[in-house]
């Protein structure tokens, strides 16, 4: 059995490159090579490609080395959890290359099988598909992505041992399992390290082949950012908002696998009771999401895709970001509750470019929305300025074509019956008139529900 040299952050950072293309496993904060990343910010490598879900938060992780100019390029899916991402970017300081997330981890995951790419649903019929080549299969339009792979891969994960095998703690295997596949050099920072066989064979999750180096370091608190504590999530609701979740909650039904969006579809959790049998998935790899705990963070909590720490429930399951975007793709979610921007007579949505904001950050959004068998989009039903959010046709950046089955404002909830959108519920203390005054999008009425 292979013994892996096992070395400091600082003699981890050395091995990289000027020029050279990095791949950083985590989400958020969590399960991010934290120690290792601020080693290299302590080095002179610059013109890195830096591949990553996010680029750190500022002045955390791969933030401080966008803080130091070390970056030239960034190739993410969610840019706008780092300000100051967003600033270079648009700036022109670091070029960058936006991916949905599940498109981003599947990508990586075929560079680590030797594959040259794929064709997915996701993005099709959005300016993320713009000059990809597109082809219609089974009546279906698919883009194509080419794989992805990278000199070095930084990785995090609780546990290794010297023959390099890996077992990552919670939703912490994130991106960082494919990542390990998909680099010419793999560096593991891992909270311990055990001697070969003290890991039990069916508890790894990266076999040692894969692995070249092994960096002990300690994860703490403050290398976990805005995920170190649940005092520091700032959810906060108003009686609208609540309103919402409870009537998307109510076209739940037992036994649904849900996953919730961010913003309001994330109050839907705080409602779910064990009566409702609902088990809700998360894109960030887990399945069987419980409620917020009362106190503690992400070193003793899972996080669900908000970043926030959140508890699991008996029957719950950990996977990686690829496992967790092939459910959706594959049709093993029931449903999506996400917000909205802006919902259309076709039931096309938008909900992750707003006005006059850089294209920065989409997430998982385009793959839920074309990947679950049931969209519901929750919204409030005017813009700040009164403008009707259900319009004849999106004018905002698309996030999925023809996916919406059901939208829900504070003033009535609409069916897509037939191809046609259809008011069949009014809130209370809303007359249809009032509904009809203050809604762009042409509809049908079937007060019947």
């Amino acid at each position: 059995m292979k013994q892996l040299p096992q070395i400091t952050p600082q003699e981890a950072a050395a091995l990289v490159k000027t020029g050279d293309t990095v791949l950083v496993g985590g989400f958020g904060m969590t399960g991010n090579p934290t120690q290792v990343l601020h080693a290299l910010a302590d080095s002179d490598v610059r013109e890195l490609t830096y591949i990553a879900n996010n680029v750190g938060e500022p002045g955390l992780g791969g933030g401080r080395l966008l803080r130091n100019g070390q970056i030239r390029k960034a190739i993410g899916s969610f840019f706008t959890s780092n300000p100051e991402a967003v600033a270079a970017a648009q700036s022109g300081a670091i070029e960058f290359e936006l991916m949905p997330q599940g498109t981003m981890a599947e990508a990586i995951r075929a560079g680590g099988a030797g594959l040259g790419g794929f064709y997915t649903p996701t993005a099709a019929g959005t300016v993320l598909a713009e000059g990809r080549e597109t082809r219609e299969i089974n009546g279906r339009a698919y883009v194509f992505q080419p794989a992805i792979r990278a000199n070095v891969a930084l990785i995090r994960a609780w546990r290794g041992d010297t023959a390099g095998n890996l077992v990552y703690r919670m939703t912490e295997q994130n991106f960082n399992r494919a990542m390990a596949t998909a680099a010419d050099l793999v560096i593991a920072e891992v909270e311990e390290c055990l001697p070969a066989g003290e890991l039990g064979p069916e508890d790894i999750h990266t076999p040692g082949c894969y692995v070249d180096y092994l960096a002990p370091a300690r994860t703490t608190a403050a290398d976990l950012g805005t995920s170190a504590s649940i005092a520091d999530s700032g959810k906060r609701a108003g009686d609208m908002r609540m309103n919402l979740a409870r009537r998307a909650l109510a076209e739940l039904k037992p036994g649904d696998i849900v996953n919730l969006g961010v913003g309001i579809p994330t109050l839907v959790a705080d409602l779910i009771t064990p009566a409702h049998g609902i088990i809700l998935h998360t894109e960030n790899g887990m399945l069987g999401v419980g409620p917020a705990p009362e106190r503690g963070g992400a070193l003793e909590y899972p996080i669900n895709a908000s970043k926030i720490p959140v508890t699991a429930l008996p029957g719950s399951s950990y996977f990686d970001s690829a496992d967790s975007f092939a459910m959706i793709r594959g049709g093993h979610v029931d449903v999506a509750i996400m917000g909205g921007l802006q919902v259309d007579e076709s039931a096309n949505l938008a909900n992750w470019a707003a006005p006059g904001r850089p294209l920065l950050g989409v997430g998982g959004a385009m793959d839920l929305a074309s990947g679950a068998k049931r969209l519901i989009v929750t919204m409030t039903h005017s813009t700040r300025d009164g403008r009707s959010k259900l319009v004849p046709a999106c004018t905002l950046p698309l996030t999925a074509t023809g996916s919406v089955d059901v939208a829900i404002t504070e003033l009535a909830l609409f069916r897509f019956r037939d191809g046609r959108l259809t008011l069949t519920e009014l809130m209370e203390g809303v007359t249809l008139e009032e509904a009809q005054a203050r809604t762009d999008a042409k509809f049908e009425v079937a007060l019947t529900d």
